[in-house]
């Protein structure tokens, strides 16, 4: 019997094979972007972690310098000669520099430049992919806080350093400047530089987008402040001797001048001034020779104040006491093909009476009657030809050549001050070597602990024997008799001499000088004072220099309390 139409039989549905096959696809997708995941975050967390490390490093960790503090320069009594203040730079990342117009508006009136200027600064460094342009430098602390205060985009601001002079021109030449870098350029700033400026620190720190400073890392170096430097110098004395010298360059009309104050028993320069001078604080408009300092830079023919020294070598030969009379009759002398001559025929001189009216006559003589290298080597001994040591940036040694043979003329000049050349420091120095019973000490602009040993180059005898005849050179009928220091016994010698030109010795044209020591019981101080080319009807050292001479040495022995010596005039001295 056939099956029941009524049961049902059982269907079998199958599956298309496309729809398989896009499963299949779909799924090995799927494994595949999970397998290239998984390795991508294998290659950056495994292999590439140093890589990235370093890029954000890059992005946000920043090595810096820390500016190192410049030390002080100061006075032998701690007085502040130069320090070192804070100022600030703005600088511009040109990649991040895009201002609004009124920021821009409001960091040129800041900065006090032009706005098309920043503008243009910015796009040439961008031009040269630089990501650090200066704007400005030496900004105050208020002007950098009103910069900041801007949020100008890619404006950044640095702390540097800035030298201030308090002494101003007073102190100029001899203490030098700084650049805008905060390293010495003249003077005591230059030669004393890597002792002043100490070293910069650098740390790791961490900057966010703007560049401000989130966190320190990691110091690699600590910063090391510079160290302080004390002169010899009393800025008391260093004042005092600049107002005399500006008063006396400005009424005789002269080119300008130098002035030394000299401590006879350590060495220790007390002042050193020159005129024109110019303001360190501000420097715009000041000429570049006002920058140098004449006290040691420049030379010249010292003229009569040599003959201290050709007297002290006719005492010294043996053949000659300070009595010992020379005849300068009839007022001048032919020496080889040339003329050596006095204002007038002083007649017969003694050696005193030589210094006292600066006859070159008599000087003449004298040296020609002794052996040539007697004088040359008296002035060679004292310090004349040689540097000083003071350590001065550009010191000249002046020149004092030793002939062989001498020729009689060039002896005769040499022994009233010409055939040489000195700086006002040498010339004073020489000095100190008569105030000093004849030793010769180092010279110093920093202040010493204790007195320097020295070299005995002249007799002591012979030495205090020319203080005596140097101190006759005030009395009446002397070329000082017109200068006195009240209460103190003075010794000293004037000096004139023509000066040198390409075609010659110019006429009207002198250097005035005078040099003197006091008190001539106790010898203390050492005073030059050099004037250059003084106009007018003075030309004569006691006439220009002199009067200059005269108030510095007056001024300092008071400064310095050093007791009266002369006693005719201690009365006045108290009153």
């Amino acid at each position: 019997m056939p099956p029941s139409s009524t049961r049902q039989s059982a269907v079998t549905i199958e599956r298309p094979s496309y729809i398989a096959w896009r499963f299949y696809l779909v799924l090995s997708i799927i494994l595949l972007a999970v397998v290239g995941l998984a390795l991508r975050v294998f290659e950056l967390s495994i292999l590439s972690q140093d890589f990235l490390r370093h890029q954000g490093d890059e992005r946000v960790l920043r090595l810096v310098s820390t500016p190192a503090f410049r030390g002080m320069i100061v006075d032998r009594n701690g007085f502040p000669l130069a320090v070192s203040t804070s100022v600030y730079s703005a600088w511009i990342n040109p990649q991040e520099f895009s201002p609004a117009r009124d920021q821009l508006d409001d960091l040129a009136r800041l900065l006090q430049v032009k706005a098309l200027s920043i503008t243009s600064i910015a796009k040439n460094g961008l031009k040269k992919n630089r990501e650090f342009v200066y704007l400005k430098r030496s900004l105050s602390p208020e002007t950098a806080a009103q910069v900041k205060s801007l949020n100008v985009p890619g404006v950044y601001l640095q702390e540097e350093y800035r030298r201030y002079y308090p002494e101003g021109e007073v102190t100029a030449q001899v203490v030098g400047i700084t650049n805008i870098d905060d390293k010495g350029q003249e003077g005591i700033e230059l030669a004393y530089n890597e002792w002043l400026q100490g070293e910069p620190g650098k740390k790791w720190v961490v900057k966010d987008r703007i560049g401000r400073v989130i966190s320190d890392v990691q110091t690699l170096q600590d910063q090391r402040p510079g160290r302080d430097l004390v002169l010899s110098i009393d800025r008391r004395i260093q004042y005092l001797a600049y107002r005399e010298l500006l008063a006396g360059v400005v009424e005789k009309q002269a080119a300008s001048g130098s002035a030394i104050v000299l401590d006879v028993k350590t060495g220790e320069i007390l002042a050193m001034v020159n005129v024109p001078s110019f303001n360190p604080n501000n420097r715009k408009g000041a000429k570049h020779e006002s920058y140098r300092n004449r006290a040691v830079t420049d030379i010249f023919e010292p003229g009569s104040t040599v003959k201290a020294f050709t007297i002290a070598s006719a005492l010294e030969s043996g053949r000659f006491k300070p009595d010992s009379i020379i005849d300068t009759s009839p007022g001048w002398m032919r020496v080889g093909h040339n003329v050596v001559k006095d204002k007038k025929n002083n007649g017969l001189l003694s050696l005193s009476q030589i210094l006292q009216v600066s006859s070159n006559m008599g000087a003449a003589k004298l040296v020609l009657a002794m052996p040539p290298d007697q004088l040359w080597s008296v002035l060679n001994r004292v310090g004349f030809g040689e540097a000083t040591g003071v350590g001065f940036p550009g010191e000249q040694t002046g020149m004092l050549i030793r002939h062989n043979p001498w020729g009689s003329f060039v002896l005769a000049t040499l022994s009233f001050g010409y055939a040489m050349s000195a700086t006002s420091l040498q010339l004073t120095r020489a000095y100190s070597v008569l105030a000093n019973h004849g030793v010769k000490l180092p010279v110093s602009l920093l202040k010493l602990a204790k007195p320097p040993t020295g070299k005995q180059v002249l007799d002591p005898v012979i030495a205090r024997e020319m203080l005596i005849l140097l101190e006759s050179v005030f009395a009446k009928g002397g070329s000082a008799h017109t200068i006195s220091v009240p209460g103190y016994r003075v010794a000293g010698k004037t000096g004139t001499a023509k000066k040198a030109g390409q075609g010659g010795y110019e006429k009207h044209r002198y250097i005035s000088s005078f040099v003197g020591i006091a008190p001539v019981s106790d010898p203390r101080l050492v005073v030059t004072v050099v004037i250059d080319d003084p106009m007018g009807k003075d030309y004569y050292g006691a006439l220009v220099s002199g009067p200059v001479f005269q108030r510095i040495m007056s001024g300092a022995l008071r400064l310095l309390d050093v007791p009266p010596d002369n006693e005719s005039e201690k009365s006045d001295i108290s009153m």
